[in-house]
């Protein structure tokens, strides 16, 4: 851990798993447990704050799509002047850090700056909120590969879907405000519209919500009125494994399970809601 005569101090990029607060692994409350301040996301289960070292200061960081938050560049400036003042720093991410989480740019800065800094991997949400909806992510007879893509280009950017594989299972992150549109291009480069597919909110948290039906039902939805826009945050999946689901539930209720159709009928869905 980190020496206490050392004058600069030390960031730990810690992975806190999605949801369900008892999925944080033992190393990352280990340095939450020694860390002076705590910058906490959006997406960490507020349970979780509780192994954070008493009388540590708890600072709110998490950006919303639909609210004005602390940018990117000026959360970097706070973990360096932070551990330069001589703080250890606890950077509290949902899921993993180092997949769609940003971890990696706080990591380069970190390293441009001269800080000592750590990653602490967590359960992604990717594999996790598959699992809590009842989906492996692969298996043998369905589907030997998974892709993981985010539904949010960066600056307007368009999506890179051509070079995504045809077959397989595909992950799509950050997907609320996307996902019918992908849905509609992954349908024209070749997917079928018959291919099984979900899509997953709050994930692995006790209100989890899950609507599924076929690839082809949700870019249907691409016709309604007003424009369909799912409330964040939201993970979808798509391939023949969503298939499993009928088998596989677990978790969750049976009364926030639905039907793609009724994402256009729904206002607590409809971003705004």
């Amino acid at each position: 851990m980190h020496d206490s005569s050392s004058k600069t101090g030390k960031v730990y990029l810690i992975g806190a798993g999605p949801g369900d607060p008892k999925l944080i692994t033992l190393r990352a409350v280990e340095a939450l447990g020694v860390s002076d301040v705590v910058l906490y996301d959006y997406l960490v289960n507020p349970e979780i704050l509780a192994h954070a070292k008493p009388r540590s200061e708890l600072v709110y960081a998490g950006k919303r799509a639909s609210e004005p938050g602390v940018s990117q560049q000026e959360i970097n400036e706070m973990l360096i002047a932070r551990a330069r003042s001589g703080q250890i720093v606890a950077r509290l991410k949902g899921g993993d850090p180092f997949v769609f989480g940003r971890g990696g740019e706080e990591a380069e800065a970190l390293a441009a700056a001269g800080i000592d800094w750590e990653v602490i991997p967590g359960v992604s949400a990717g594999i996790a909120v598959a699992a809590y909806a009842g989906i492996p992510v692969t298996h043998r007879g369905l589907s030997s590969s998974v892709t993981f893509i985010s539904g949010h280009a960066k600056d307007g950017a368009s999506f890179d879907l051509p070079r995504i594989p045809s077959d397989g299972t595909l992950v799509v992150f950050m997907c609320a405000a996307s996902i019918v549109s992908i849905a509609c291009a992954l349908i024209e480069r070749g997917r079928a519209a018959s291919t099984p597919a979900a899509i997953i909110r709050w994930g692995a948290y006790e209100d989890q919500e899950v609507f599924s039906g076929r690839l082809g039902e949700l870019a249907s939805l691409n016709e309604a009125e007003p424009k369909l826009q799912i409330k964040p945050p939201a993970i979808a999946i798509i391939g023949e494994v969503v298939s499993l689901r009928s088998k596989l539930r677990w978790f969750g209720s049976p009364t926030r399970e639905h039907s793609f159709f009724a994402l256009a009928d729904s206002e607590l869905c409809l971003t705004g809601a």
